[in-house]
């Protein structure tokens, strides 16, 4: 796999995958995911956001704050994701 970024615009036609049920996907030529699969899975990050950052410092429970750590590099990044999802989810 590619560890690069791609600046290339997509050209999926997300309005109509969108407007698209369940039922009207084809997952026919798609492998059944397994268990080794997500053993092995990486998980990576989009593009860099290009809104700013503000530094805070606010109290974190330690054993969630060392769970978070002990997920490897990027933790910081990944508890602002599930901030900002959680943030849209209760808009």
């Amino acid at each position: 796999m590619n560890n690069k970024f791609t600046l290339s615009n997509s050209q999926t036609e997300w309005e109509r995958l969108d407007a698209m049920t369940d039922e009207e996907i084809d997952f026919s030529d798609c492998p059944e995911i397994t268990r080794e699969m997500f053993a092995k899975a990486v998980i990576r990050r989009g593009l860099p956001n290009s809104q700013t950052k503000t530094e805070v410092t606010l109290p974190i429970d330690s054993d969630v704050l060392e769970w978070f750590k002990s997920q490897g590099q990027g933790y910081k990044s990944q508890i602002n994701s599930l901030l900002r999802s959680y943030m849209e989810t209760h808009q």
